[in-house]
């Protein structure tokens, strides 16, 4: 795996930023360390825009969409480019994967899944050009030719997170790119890797100049994208917090926006299902990227009888997960992302002891490791709704297991959240957990486990965001509907629906 590492950052322009379709030197020579956080080492630098790097890169995407050919092309035309991102993202499989596992810590062979899944959803808004209603007909009141024409919304920027980016890009850059957008992306500072690496895609697969915009910079320098009038739609994960900013923002100018943002998503585990079967689905997700999911089902909720079962065998499983070198074959859960995320969680393990939580295991960081950004996974039994670490995310493998006396109990305790972002019923009745799920407050419930779908749509309900991503859902937020009335179907239409 050594080898594999030292080739992640082996990226051509590390130095530059990818403006209008090119590699150009930055306003200045400043750069970003990106951390390994799994030895505290610096592993590459990247450059860092500053606030008239953003602004040539607005200019590039507006131009790009004001004057260039991109959204005059058709659906079935960009959806080539598509494709091409698709299969460039492929043939780098290693290398993304192994650009996360350095920047982030993820367990390598996990990460070898991530660019297939990305590309498979590149290739999924592809297959949308052929069945997508961009234009609807219709018989208009005063007996003319009425049209529903879905038309681009304009420059996209896309805000990216530091957790999973290559996940995180693609069901923003593909719709947008389907639609006929144009698009500055904006990288996450502690983890740039991927969005260089997706840029030199583009620029090999000759993308039109200025269609896609890749660069890294810090917050305030992101705030000026929010803020620019020439950039007509954000698309943000992150932080609620951060959302929140965002919004306000866009409010004043009534530009359009979507927010993915956080959560603190609740597993209900019903009398009828094994305490056992759940306690091992639900560990391996607690560990899965270090905990470091907005939607990850942090908050479980169990039979008040079955409370102590239900924690003897999660802290057993969680007991058993191996934490270490994401390099390692037999590594089950890596480190956090940076040193501040490791002080978050360390700060609220200690208000969770301080409440009067039960810590049922973990709580510290592993003592067969002496550097890198580590923590054990933690378990707390007995905790309230009302404890903070049972309302708060804090984005680590801290599970918070809560007793309830009957399911509807147990379902206002769930919904007793300022988040919904994600949830899970887990019992052997089909029946009983579609009626709790329907009762969640929550943008996706699963059925025995973490099961999501960006094939259909991914969203949270109150704090956790606004709008959708994945699927057919996705794509509405990077256009704009035009009403036409005619007196009559024109020519070329009419062509375009026989060609």
């Amino acid at each position: 795996m050594g080898i594999i590492a030292d080739q992640a950052f082996r990226l051509r322009h590390r130095d530059k930023i990818f403006v209008g379709g090119d590699w150009v030197s930055p306003s200045t020579s400043a750069l970003i360390d990106v951390i390994n956080p799994s030895n505290e080492e610096i592993v590459v630098q990247v450059a860092e825009a500053q606030a008239s790097d953003m602004d040539r890169a607005v200019a590039a995407a507006r131009a790009a969409f004001d004057e260039g050919p991109w959204p005059r092309l058709t659906h079935a035309e960009r959806a080539m480019y598509l494709r091409a991102i698709a299969n460039g993202i492929r043939s780098r499989r290693e290398q993304f994967a192994a650009i996360q596992s350095s920047q982030m810590g993820i367990p390598f062979r996990q990460s070898l899944a991530v660019a297939p899944w990305t590309a498979d959803l590149y290739d999924y808004y592809a297959d949308r050009a052929e069945d997508y209603p961009f234009i609807e007909r219709h018989k208009a009141a005063d007996g003319g030719f009425g049209l529903l024409v879905r038309e681009p919304v304009g420059v996209v920027g896309a805000i990216i997170p530091w957790n999973g980016p290559m996940t995180l890009i693609a069901p923003k850059l593909a719709p947008a790119l389907l639609a006929g957008c144009t698009v500055i992306v904006k990288a996450s500072p502690e983890a740039p890797g991927e969005a260089y690496c997706l840029a030199e895609i583009i620029e090999e697969i000759g993308l039109p100049a200025g269609v896609v915009n890749i660069v890294t910079a810090h917050r305030a320098v992101s705030e000026l994208l929010v803020r620019d009038p020439r950039v007509d739609k954000i698309s943000f994960t992150g932080s609620s917090s951060a959302g929140k900013k965002i919004a306000s923002i866009m409010g004043e100018r009534i530009g359009r926006f979507t927010l993915e943002l956080g959560g603190k998503s609740a597993a209900v585990i019903l009398d009828d299902y094994d305490m056992a079967t759940a306690a091992t689905a639900l560990a391996a997700e607690g560990a899965r990227m270090t905990g470091q999911v907005c939607a990850a089902l942090t908050r479980i909720i169990v039979p008040r009888k079955r409370h102590d079962d239900f924690i003897e065998a999660l802290t057993n499983a969680f007991a058993a997960t191996k934490v270490g070198d994401p390099f390692d074959p037999e590594t089950e859960m890596g480190p956090l992302a940076t040193s501040r995320q490791r002080d978050i969680v360390e700060r609220y393990i200690a208000i969770g002891k301080q409440q009067g939580a039960k810590l049922a295991a973990g709580g510290g960081r592993p003592e067969h490791i002496n550097r890198g950004f580590f923590v054990e996974p933690t378990v707390f039994a007995n905790v309230e709704n009302s404890h903070t670490i049972a309302q708060e995310e804090i984005f680590g493998p801290v599970l918070s297991v809560i007793p309830a006396d009957d399911d509807r109990h147990a379902i206002s305790i769930a919904n007793d959240s300022v988040y919904g972002l994600n949830g899970a019923v887990f019992s052997k009745d089909i029946e009983r957990s579609y009626n709790v799920a329907r009762q969640l407050r929550s943008g996706t419930v699963g059925h025995n486990g973490f099961r999501a779908d960006f094939g259909i749509a991914f969203g949270g309900f109150k704090q956790s965001g606004l709008g959708r991503e994945g699927g057919r859902e996705g794509i509405h937020p990077y256009l704009e509907m035009k009403t036409m009335i005619l007196d009559r179907e024109p020519e070329a239409l009419s062509k375009s629906a026989t060609s």
